[in-house]
């Protein structure tokens, strides 16, 4: 972001402040971010996922309904949080397990560098490799505590203790400068232990309100959902007791909490690719020295690359000390303000290369632009297997029930719908209506209004500087993986070289190429 537009926003938002309520300059950070979990949260109105705690940062500050990360992958995501740049923007970043350029510089070191203690539990930005321009392994999201263990509710889930590791971090912290500290949690990413939703959760097949239209609808798939539900809940449970440790501590006033993920479920159709469901997060925010009138509901769209203005302003450091590349992101101080004069009614989101699986290694590339009644699609290159090629076992869609049975019913019956809608060939592109048809299993490109979006995109994306808008978006297919042994994972799979992929089930794969 320019200094100039930064200072703009500074004083706009000084500007909306009342007489009655002065945000405080500078708050200690929390934020907690969960791997895999999209907008399922029981403040949104899920039956089947028990968030307390999540609810509680809602009621007593902001509930966000339209917030998006601008690439569904960990690692590219999580780039984005940090840097505040959409992936296309990020070179080598915009890829999964990429080595990360030293140019690019995060809020974590930028904080860092003015004398916060930063730190982080667990998963911060990854997997990949981030080396300063020396070759000195970088602290993207601050020193990490991970020394504390628990046992877990499943098989599954990890023994990490995030709260214990939390406090800490906290009783390491008390030298009174201000902190900040990343809750990376590793829920809900998969493998889950099949069934714990039910026999350790409590949870009810019928207790779920809607299967998505491009999944079968049957006890695997739900029972499928409500492990993952399970999952949530387990990170839930130590963000209360992050929550009551800041309360104890007398913390918690002025502390700015932001509680998102990465993107959304690791099921079919969603992480991994981009559309509404892989790219829509769950999002909340709660400082009760610094937010006006708490308990609002936010239905502006907002995007990750909104996070590093917003923290660098409420941190009190100006863009143009930190050595970060410019943003196009908006800080959402003037949400917190209660008054909103930067409204967005839409998000840009893609993807390049996620996982290997297919020749050469290259990607699947997409870019699309959301809004709140309608999403624009555009699919580079169609001849392609959207989620990984099938003889290598859809790579880009992590093991699971969902996956597995509607694989095993295609096999059975090749005219399976959900085959189709999950991992079937894509057009160049599509366009869905998502008032009529929410699941967005309708493509109606012929529409006139996706002329006009794709317009709006193209537009957009050359003002960003998207290489994908100049001809030249082949270079996110040549930038290294940062995992040795999977490059060239393909050729060596097809011509029976010992190589493993440890995201897919032996059962993912089909036995010869699909026409």
């Amino acid at each position: 972001m320019r200094s100039s537009h930064f200072t703009l926003l500074l004083s706009t938002c000084c500007l909306a402040v009342s007489a009655a309520f002065a945000a405080p300059s500078r708050p200690n950070i929390l934020f907690a971010i969960a791997d895999d979990w999209g907008p399922h949260a029981s403040a949104y109105g899920t039956p089947w996922v028990k968030t307390p705690n999540f609810d509680r940062i809602a009621k007593e500050g902001l509930l966000f309904n339209n917030a998006y990360t601008p690439n569904a992958k960990c690692a590219p995501s999580r780039a984005c949080i940090l840097t505040g740049r959409n992936s296309w923007q990020l070179k080598e970043a915009a890829n999964h397990i990429c080595y990360f350029p030293p140019e690019f510089k995060g809020w974590g070191e930028a904080l860092a560098e003015k004398g916060w203690n930063v730190g982080h539990t667990t998963k911060g930005w990854g997997p990949g490799v981030a080396l300063d321009a020396g070759g000195k392994p970088r602290l993207m999201t601050g020193t990490a505590w991970n020394k504390r263990k628990a046992p877990p509710p499943t098989t599954e889930i990890t023994n990490c203790d995030y709260s214990a590791n939390f406090n800490d971090f906290l009783k390491a912290s008390s030298d009174g400068k201000p902190w900040c500290f990343w809750y990376g949690a590793v829920e809900p990413h998969r493998a889950y232990e099949f069934g714990s939703g039910m026999k350790k959760g409590g949870k009810k097949l019928t207790d779920i309100d809607h299967v998505p239209a491009y999944w079968p609808d049957n006890e695997v798939i739900r029972n499928d959902m409500l492990d993952y539900a399970f999952e949530v809940e387990h990170f839930d449970r130590h963000l209360g007791r992050m929550i009551a440790e800041l309360e104890k501590r007398g913390l918690l006033d002025n502390t700015l909490i932001i509680v998102t993920a990465d993107h959304g479920m690791p099921f079919p159709r969603s992480k991994g690719n981009a559309n509404v469901q892989a790219n829509h997060v769950p999002f909340a925010v709660m400082w009760k020295n610094g937010i006006s009138q708490p308990g609002r509901v936010i239905d502006d769209f907002i995007s990750f690359v909104d996070l590093a203005p917003t923290l660098l302003e409420v941190a009190g450091v100006p863009w143009n000390e930190t050595g970060m590349a410019e943003s196009p992101g908006r800080s959402l101080t003037d949400l917190f303000a209660g008054k909103p004069v930067h409204k967005r009614d839409h998000v840009l989101i893609g993807k390049e290369r996620n996982d290997v699986g297919r020749p050469n290694d290259w990607g699947y590339p997409i870019r699309a632009i959301v809004k709140r009644d309608s999403v624009f699609i555009e699919n580079f290159e169609p001849t392609r297997w959207p989620g990984g090629n099938p003889e290598t076992g859809y790579m880009e869609c992590d093991a699971g029930a969902t996956k597995s049975f509607i694989l095993d019913a295609h096999r059975k019956n090749p005219a399976d719908p959900f085959w189709q809608l999950c991992f079937g060939m894509r057009p160049a592109s599509e366009f869905y209506d998502l008032k009529a048809d929410p699941d967005f299993v309708k493509n109606l490109s012929a529409d006139p209004r996706a002329s006009g979006m794709r317009d709006q995109l193209h537009a957009e994306l050359k003002q960003q500087g998207d290489p994908r808008m100049s001809g030249h978006g082949d270079v996110f297919d040549h930038y290294e993986h940062a995992s040795k042994p999977n490059v060239g994972f393909y050729e060596k799979f097809m011509r029976g070289d010992p190589v493993k992929a440890g995201w897919i089930n032996p059962s993912d794969i089909e036995p010869k190429p699909l026409p």
